[in-house]
């Protein structure tokens, strides 16, 4: 691989138990980082750390639930402990899998709430647990949001809105923590052929893929790229942005 520049960058990435979480950390790896896996999955970390260091980085992981302050806290005091500090956060973490499609007014209140919670409220609980590590050093923060943000995919109002919080607060965290050399973006994949979203419908590596310019859906390498370009020095002066990576299904 070219080198970007993350030769022995400190990388945590929530949500790394498998799908794009998984190949965030692979890639990372593959760049020479040393990743900390995240994820409420332990099971699912094994593989993911193996991967990584196969891939030729170096791999911990932990165990986090990104809804809890404390288990955010305990996060970022590992990362201090076995890394020495964190230098990019990738919030990869998000219920989406195995989410009901419901109109709007039929979703369940206590369905609502632990996708805002988890969606939103851990974006937001583990970039107030990272960010002090970066302090006086910068670093580079990745919000993971979804092109479905654009389009208004109908019967999925939790998901979207959830996503749509996570683009509104980066731009908030971007200039709240753009003195401290901070940088924060937003990758809003479209449509991505994970396990979670093959198991979402019939037919699901075509959803979709006629409305895209390059008449695909995206692999989880897809969206690597995007994330160790954000990650890197080739990015330094980029901050507050959203980056559609879908193929070209919306805004041409």
């Amino acid at each position: 691989m070219t080198d970007l520049g993350l030769q022995g960058k400190r990388v945590i990435v929530t949500g790394a138990a498998g799908g794009l979480g998984r190949a965030f950390a692979t890639s990372f790896g593959s760049a020479g980082a040393t990743v900390l896996a995240a994820d409420i999955d332990d099971a699912g970390l094994v593989e993911t750390a193996r991967l990584v260091e196969t891939a030729g980085g170096k791999a911990v992981s932990s165990v986090v639930d990104v809804t809890s302050a404390a288990s955010c806290r305990a996060l970022a005091d590992r990362a201090q402990t076995q890394m020495g500090g964190a230098d990019v956060l990738v919030n990869n973490a998000a219920i989406y899998g195995g989410l009901e499609r419901r109109p709007f007014q039929d979703i369940e209140e206590d369905v609502w709430d632990k996708v805002m919670a988890v969606n939103a409220k851990g974006v937001w609980q583990m970039t107030r647990a990272i960010a002090p590590l970066m302090r006086g050093s910068g670093g580079a923060i990745i919000n993971i949001a979804s092109a479905t943000v654009f389009s208004g995919s109908p019967e999925w109002m939790h998901y979207v809105a959830s996503k749509g919080a996570v683009i509104a607060m980066s731009r908030v965290m971007a200039k709240e923590l753009g003195g401290d050399q901070i940088r924060v973006n937003v990758i809003a994949p479209g449509f991505t052929l994970t396990d979670a979203s093959l198991g979402l419908m019939d037919d699901a590596k075509n959803y979709g893929a006629n409305r895209a310019a390059l008449k695909r859906n995206a692999e989880a390498e897809d969206i690597c790229g995007a994330a160790l370009y954000l990650a890197s020095p080739l990015s330094g002066f980029v901050t507050g942005q959203t980056l559609v990576v879908d193929g070209g299904k919306q805004f041409i």
